[in-house]
């Protein structure tokens, strides 16, 4: 096999692409069951993306027996784009208004949602019940039981399912008050683009309590698919939507708006399915618009010409890709606009109206202590360049190295020694667009 994998199955790019291309001869009748566990607002603060505060036993079990994927991306920082994205499989900025937080974009009445696919193909489909689309899609119509009764249970006898269970425990609003648990006040670090508060210091460890919480959710639910016997034919998802709600998180093109976590646990009778071996850690980019072709690869349907992401596993494995690519317009009530790509180790971010500071004030966003600490903070003339610049104007063009800069603080858009990154970005930004 080309490529390398180190002692903790690190997979690059030319190793993913080899064992896309080689998988086991022997395959299983029949089709795989599939689970998707999804969380909202968090970034991966999990142990096995190396989080020290995070107690996360589940998600860390369902990592070493699958597939980690390091490097992955919502398409929006924000959940209503991002779901659009993954229902349709398409980027909410090419089906305007879905790339607005929130609106209802018309959905062409040629393309049809990975969960009608899906059915076509003889899965029993349920959602468990956020929907949150974005766009003229009537939930009932699409899914085969939509709402709180969503289960797998309530399938016909013999027919493989694809069920969605959506946990809001992470979600936004969890962090208008403080969530006590393991991890205290004390014991977090807070970056250095934010100012080191008492209530700031809470919101990252009512974070990580919450990320437990909903650790053990998944726990409970991976146990109702033991006990129905069924864990040895599911295919096992867990991702969130979109990235954290931390302050310069939700709503904001840096890592901290969309980087997500995904990890998928493939059980022995399919794991010529599988891109990598289990307990393997993928490094190449990879975004939600790439879920919905993933289902369709499992499930052996042809994916449609407006799809355009690449599958991670299944029948038909994409080649690993450069690039992932986000945005942001609208959030709320307030007006921005801006694109951004990421290789994994450089962000590249390009703000089209760069006379609106990144800190628009937004009545839900400001329920968070957090940002009203750093509000406060910044009337009061007390923070330093670093923090103080989320209230000020944009530069048109923002650059990261990634690996030595992981706050994404010093802009290296107008360092000579960026250049040749900040080219290819650009115009791997302007083909996108």
């Amino acid at each position: 096999m080309s490529g390398r994998i180190n002692r903790r199955g690190m997979i690059g790019l030319a190793a993913a692409a080899t064992l896309a291309a080689h998988p086991a001869s022997a395959a299983p009748k029949g089709q795989p069951n599939i689970l998707w566990l999804v969380s909202e607002d968090n970034n991966p603060f999990v142990g096995a993306y190396g989080n020290r505060l995070a107690h996360t036993p589940t998600i860390d079990a369902l990592a070493r027996k699958g597939v980690l994927y390091r490097n992955v991306y919502s398409n929006a920082p924000v959940c209503a784009p991002s779901r659009f994205a993954i229902l349709t499989g398409i980027y909410p900025e090419s089906c305007a208004p879905a790339n607005q937080m929130r609106a209802t974009a018309k959905l062409p009445p040629d393309f049809r949602t990975y969960p009608e696919l899906m059915r076509a193909a003889g899965y029993f489909c349920t959602n468990a019940s956020k929907t949150d689309y974005n766009c003229d899609v009537d939930p009932a119509k699409i899914w085969d039981v939509q709402g709180a009764e969503g289960h797998w249970r309530k399938r016909p006898a013999g027919k493989p399912f694809m069920a969605v269970f959506n946990y809001e425990t992470t979600h936004e609003s969890q962090l208008f008050k403080p969530t006590p648990g393991r991890v205290t006040p004390q014991m977090v670090a807070v970056p250095p683009y934010l100012p080191d508060t008492p209530r700031i210091r809470q919101d990252f460890a009512s974070y990580n309590n919450l990320m437990e919480n909903m650790d053990g959710q998944l726990a409970a639910r991976l146990a109702e698919l033991e006990a129905d016997g069924l864990a040895d034919d599911t295919i096992v998802f867990h991702y969130s939507d979109n990235g954290g709600t931390l302050p310069r998180s939700k709503r904001y093109c840096y890592d901290e708006g969309l980087r997500c976590e995904l990890v998928i646990h493939v059980p022995p009778k399919w794991r010529h399915l599988m891109p990598a071996k289990p307990g393997s850690v993928i490094d190449s980019p990879v975004s939600f618009i790439d879920l919905a072709p993933t289902l369709l690869s499992i499930a052996g349907v042809a994916q449609p010409g407006q799809m355009r992401g690449r599958p991670l596993l299944g029948k038909r494995v994409g080649a690993p890709q450069r690039w992932a690519f986000g945005m942001r317009n609208r959030m709320d009530e307030r007006i921005d606009f801006s694109r951004t790509v990421t290789d994994g180790r450089w962000r590249y971010i390009r703000n089209y109206m760069p006379h609106r500071p990144w800190g628009q004030h937004q009545a839900y966003e400001w329920q968070a202590q957090g940002y009203q600490d750093w509000e406060t903070a910044y009337r009061a003339g007390t923070l330093n360049a670093v923090q103080r610049r989320f209230f000020e104007p944009k530069p048109f063009e923002e650059l990261y190295d990634l690996r030595g800069d992981p706050h994404q603080i010093a802009n290296r858009a107008g360092d000579p020694a960026g250049a040749r990154m900040l080219k290819s970005m650009r115009g791997a930004l302007g083909a996108h667009l």
